[in-house]
């Protein structure tokens, strides 16, 4: 595939603006006028990929929703771009009636079916209005670009594809097909939009397996039609066989990572803050002093803080670079990047400067101070850009530390990373559900979900005490009660190898951050960077350095002779440096360190004044 999915939907919408004409260098020099209808699908396909500034340069004087009130402009043609619904066919009826443009292109998102095409050219010809529809054409966009190679299905009524929608206890046979066909007609739509068929691999007997079942039937009934010409190439008129492989998976496989808290930029951004579709909004007004520790509990606060919404666009190059690096590291890059900015506006400052204090004597350097002068002016633009992203993304890291502070969102974030890695608890789940002052019933919920996906074998007498702590905290047991059922009907154990923590350890990586007050709240954050541990083991061929296997295998290294799973005793061993046991060969006590245990085993003893296993 030559550009990615992005680029690929970026190009058919400007070429459907441009009334299904490719773009040329005289079209984009002296656009034609017009004006881009679309209801509130066709909105959430355009908002994130093209801005109101690229809109006016492909001739978009107005863009407004199909179904509010509309002027008559009949001297314009009109771009619509909508689902063929019957509610929006119904409008695109009243529009051809009350003849209010000039002339009509109609773009359907996703196929239009035969009978409601006829319907809408019989709506045409009842108006007398043949003669303005001059196109009609399925676009096979029903799918949202949000960053190169990462698109979402729906917007707008995205329950309707929920997990919940779809696993809910009263859902009828027809629901679910309309569920399925749904999700099938959006990625139907992308592969047309990349023009190649996929290889489909699914695990069988669930949701998955019957929408590839679908999604096959649809692209081989496609390829079959001559006339659809979706996945041929227009040079040599055959079928593209550069095929991608689409692996659909249920949800059901992997149900505690949804509900980690995570520490990612961009993950924070979903979980503490409103962000949709690209747009992040802040509460920009909100404060320590003007919000108080149980605001985030209560529902109808009693201030409206000021708001602001920040695009956060692929151009971005800073937000394109540590979307997915940790929170200290993102506020560490801030704070470099403000030094960085600062240094360049100096450069700018002192030039003007030394411009005011040159006399007649220093015009003979006028020619370099030409140079530098043009150099300072062409540079500002980018300066000023540059500034606006430094602003915006202060702005939302400090409401981000806010939330981290309010909520103790460390606290959790440690606990379900050695939860989910099978390490030593600290402190227990229970005394963080029954602590008052930590996070949210909804973070404490989160955390026993992970704590109760994890473990196999927990009791119903200890599953009733965390219930009846989770309910004193407010929180509501119906999640607990669907994986209950979920785990009886499934009958798998989740094993521990399923969900092992990351090979960078969270150890008190928000500490300083939480703890940090000063009048700019993200500086000394540069300290705060996440500690690595470097795990390094030693084998028989010598060492090597674990931290690079982890990155090759995405888990922690195994040793060679790790197979032997006893030391005469089957207990692990200490990882004490005087140990008797060489460290080279206390397999075990590596191992315990790697999984940072600290705390000896059980068969350490003190014997000669010397600790032995």
């Amino acid at each position: 595939m030559g550009s990615s999915i992005r680029e690929r939907q970026i190009g058919l919408l400007k070429q459907m603006i441009n009334c299904n004409q490719p773009i040329t260098k005289s079209s984009s020099m002296e656009p034609s006028w017009k004006i881009l209808v679309y209801d509130k699908y066709g909105q959430d396909i355009i908002s994130p990929i093209l801005s109101v500034k690229e809109l006016q340069e492909l001739g978009v004087t107005l863009h407004v929703q199909l179904h509010s009130p509309r002027d008559p402009v009949p001297e314009v043609p009109a771009i619509y771009f909508c689902l063929p619904t019957e509610e929006n066919l119904g409008r695109i009826n009243q529009d051809l009636n009350n003849q209010i443009y000039e002339s009509y292109y109609f773009n359907f998102i996703s196929s239009i079916s035969r009978h409601r095409l006829e319907d809408l050219a019989s709506a045409a010809i009842n108006a007398q209005n043949v003669a303005q529809v001059l196109k009609v054409c399925d676009q096979y966009l029903n799918f949202i670009s949000l960053e190169d190679d990462l698109f979402i299905l729906r917007n707008q009524k995205s329950d309707m594809i929920s997990y919940y929608s779809m696993n809910k206890g009263d859902i009828t046979d027809t629901e679910m097909d309309s569920i399925l066909d749904g999700i099938v007609d959006s990625l139907f739509s992308l592969f047309a939009t990349l023009g190649t068929v996929p290889f489909i691999q699914s695990p069988k007997g669930n949701a998955a397996e019957m929408v590839a079942e679908k999604l096959d039937k649809k692209l081989r009934e496609s390829l079959r039609d001559t006339r659809s010409g979706l996945f041929t190439s227009d040079l040599t008129q055959t079928y593209g066989f550069h095929r991608p492989l689409l692996v659909l998976l249920d949800r059901n496989m992997d149900m505690a990572t949804p509900l980690h808290h995570t520490w990612t930029y961009q993950a924070l951004l979903h979980d503490v803050l409103d962000l949709n579709l690209n747009r992040v909004v802040v509460n920009e007004s909100e404060t320590n002093e003007n919000r108080s520790p149980d605001s985030h509990r209560s529902h109808g606060p009693a201030y409206k803080p000021k708001t602001k919404s920040c695009d956060l666009n692929p151009t971005d190059k800073f937000w394109v670079s540590h979307r997915g690096s940790p929170f200290p590291t993102v506020a560490e890059s801030i704070q470099e990047d403000l030094e960085e900015y600062k240094a360049s506006e100096g450069q700018v400052k002192r030039l003007k400067e030394s411009m005011d204090q040159e006399n007649d004597a220093a015009m003979s350097l006028v020619s370099n101070t030409t140079a530098k002068l043009t150099s300072a002016v062409s540079s500002l633009p980018q300066l000023i850009e540059k500034k606006r992203l430094l602003d915006m993304h202060t702005t939302i890291a400090t409401a981000v530390l806010e939330e981290i502070k309010l909520r103790k969102l460390d606290v959790f974030l440690e606990v379900e990373e050695k939860v989910m890695s099978k390490a030593a608890l600290d402190r227990s789940v229970l005394d963080i559900i029954s602590d008052p002052e930590c996070g949210t019933p909804d973070d404490k919920l989160r955390l026993f979900l992970i704590y109760f996906i994890c473990s196999p074998n927990m009791t119903e007498a200890e599953t009733d005490q965390y219930a009846a702590a989770l309910t004193k905290a407010g929180c509501n047991l119906d999640a607990l009660r669907y994986l209950k059922r979920w785990k009886s009907c499934t009958k798998i154990a989740t094993s521990s190898s399923q969900y092992l923590g990351g090979g960078t350890r969270t150890v008190n990586m928000f500490a300083k951050l939480v703890s940090q007050g000063s009048s700019f709240v993200m500086e000394g954050v540069k300290n705060l960077v996440v500690k690595k541990t470097q795990f390094t083991s030693y084998a028989d061929s010598g060492s090597f350095n674990g931290a690079e296997t982890i990155a090759r295998n995405g888990r922690l290294p195994l040793l060679r002779s790790e197979t032997v799973e006893t030391h005469r005793t089957g207990q692990q061993f200490c990882t004490e440096k005087s140990c008797s046991i060489s460290r080279r060969h206390c397999l075990h006590g590596r191992r315990r360190q790697l999984l940072g245990i600290s705390e000896p085993c059980r068969l350490c003893k003190v014997e000669n004044g010397r600790r032995e296993c």
